[in-house]
């Protein structure tokens, strides 16, 4: 009787144990309950919304997917900001050698129309055992878009110099230097004698500021010994002056002995003499109007003003985006927003391949067919290009067109459907095409566009390495013999250059409206 109890007793925990493995591997959720809160707390993290601008909203980043994670990225603070307040720039890098990094957060208070952009300073705290706010201090800037945040040894001590610059209310451009660690004669905005950053230099002008950066030495390379300080110039409106394009650059040197900036000289650079109507047009505050007066494609010109055949800047109004050639290479930045100055534009970029890189230009008119660029990066990268885009630059073929009033009108994007002996090519309203030939489908986007009283296309197709643009005269009509009203399409292939637009004699590709479905 023993041994059958004994027996009916393992069978029954054999059992159950078995019932109970089984409903922990199938059914783990009948065993482990977890509160709504808390499950939702785990499966979602906090984000931090952010204000677009008209060329920063939901459209744009779903032609650019990879853009959206890297603006989402850049912005991703490690502390939580106070009620009101809304990120601008971050900047993450270790500041202080400790293997830790630290940030600089570039804010706005959203309750507080027209307040200047804020900074704040982010630093791990051991003992609270997470990252945490010890230091604000107000910037010059108060348009958002316009905020450039970067880190440069500005003075050659081999230290950290903080670089914010951006445009003010006024459309003046700003900058302001803040130096880790460095020598505190004053206290700072908030009173406090230990502030991680002392201010070494606020500059503010009418038109354009620029670091005067120096070649070093190798033993400044090496870490043997200090460089010498870069020099800053602003660049402004000459008022003893009538021309509206005469300049005075202010130069400003290091004091070491104060620890600030301060002005060395003054230098008037007299400007073209231009019809003060059409200077007033371009630089009427409008950014639009300067905007359509730069599209297209500029080179560079040397002292002399003879064209450098191997660099040019595109400005491709239509796709937002600035190209830049230069040493066999071709980068291409977005362009994110567009700042009317005193002479021109303010113009901030992001590269489409490295999305940390952002490119600032600061674009003024030089006569009716030149500009002045000064270019600065917030990421300083060794990429193997060494070109140096400052410098002035001559519109390619015609540059009266970007002051007519009787500019060709294109229409950007089509919703219609074309055949030829190239294939099927269907363009879509959102930008994107497709070309259907021989079994196989070759997607990618476009855009027409005016040139010289022209109307071209640019055909972009995607996941195609190399260069894969190609651009043609667009000519459209209606045939006399068909009762359809819609226009046929001839594209001849064609190359921009310094000249203009060039052909490359290939045979031209007629498209006849595909017929409805």
């Amino acid at each position: 009787m023993v041994k059958k109890t004994t027996g009916f007793i393992t069978t029954f925990i054999f059992i159950f144990t078995a019932l109970v493995i089984g409903v922990l591997f199938f059914a783990p959720d009948l065993v482990f309950t977890r509160p709504e809160g808390d499950s939702r707390r785990l499966s979602k993290q906090t984000r931090v919304v952010i204000p677009q601008s008209r060329f920063q909203d939901d459209d744009y980043y779903e032609d650019y997917p990879a853009e959206r994670l890297a603006y989402e990225d850049n912005r991703n603070a490690k502390v939580a900001l106070d009620e009101g307040e809304t990120i601008v720039s971050v900047l993450t890098q270790d500041f202080d050698g400790d293997l830790q990094d630290e940030q600089i957060i570039a804010y706005r208070n959203l309750s507080e129309p027209g307040s200047p952009i804020y900074i704040t300073y982010v630093q791990y705290d051991d003992l609270a055992g997470g990252y945490k706010r010890i230091w604000n201090s107000p910037t010059l800037i108060t348009r958002p878009g316009t905020v450039s945040l970067y880190t440069q040894d500005l003075l050659g001590d081999h230290g950290v110099s903080v670089i914010v610059t951006g445009i003010n209310a006024a459309g003046e451009h700003t900058l302001t230097a803040l130096r880790k660690d460095g020598p505190a004669p004053e206290q700072d905005a908030a009173g406090d004698e230990s502030a991680p950053f002392t201010k070494i230099a606020e500059i503010r002008i009418d038109g354009s500021i620029a670091v005067q950066e120096i070649e070093r030495t190798q033993a400044y390379q090496r870490g043997i010994s200090n460089g010498q300080s870069f020099t800053i110039a602003a660049y402004g409106r000459d008022n003893d002056s009538a021309n509206m394009l005469d300049q005075i650059e202010v130069t400003y040197v290091y004091n070491p002995d104060r620890a600030f900036y301060e002005q060395s000289r003054i230098t008037r650079m007299p400007g073209t003499q231009i019809e003060q109507r059409r200077v007033r047009e371009l630089l009427d505050g409008n950014p639009e109007v300067f905007e359509r007066f730069i599209n297209g494609l500029w080179y560079y010109a040397g002292a002399d003003g003879t064209p450098d055949n191997r660099q040019y800047i595109y400005f491709n109004l239509p796709n937002r985006e600035l190209i830049f050639y230069g040493d066999e290479s071709q980068q291409v930045f977005i362009w994110l927003n567009s700042s009317s100055t005193r002479y021109g534009l303010y113009v901030s970029s992001q590269n489409i391949s490295v999305t940390s890189l952002r490119r600032s230009l600061n674009i003024e008119l030089e006569s009716l067919d030149s500009i002045r660029i000064r270019v600065s990066e917030d990421v300083r990268l060794k990429l193997g290009v060494t070109d140096s885009w400052d410098g002035s630059y001559r519109k390619a073929g015609s540059t009266a067109a970007g002051l007519q009033d009787d500019v060709l009108p294109v229409i950007p994007h089509l919703d219609a459907s074309y055949d030829g002996f190239i294939g099927k090519l269907v363009f879509s309203k959102d930008g994107f095409y497709e070309l259907y030939a021989q079994g196989t489908v070759l997607k990618g986007k476009y855009a027409f566009f005016a040139l010289d009283d022209r109307e071209l296309l640019e055909l972009r197709p995607g996941g195609i390495t190399g260069f894969p643009r190609e651009t043609y005269i667009v000519t459209r009509q209606i045939p006399e013999s068909s009762s359809d009203s819609r226009e046929e399409l001839t594209l001849v292939r064609v190359r921009l250059g310094t000249e203009g637009i060039q052909e490359v004699h290939e045979a031209a590709i007629s498209l006849a409206p595909a017929p409805s479905e």
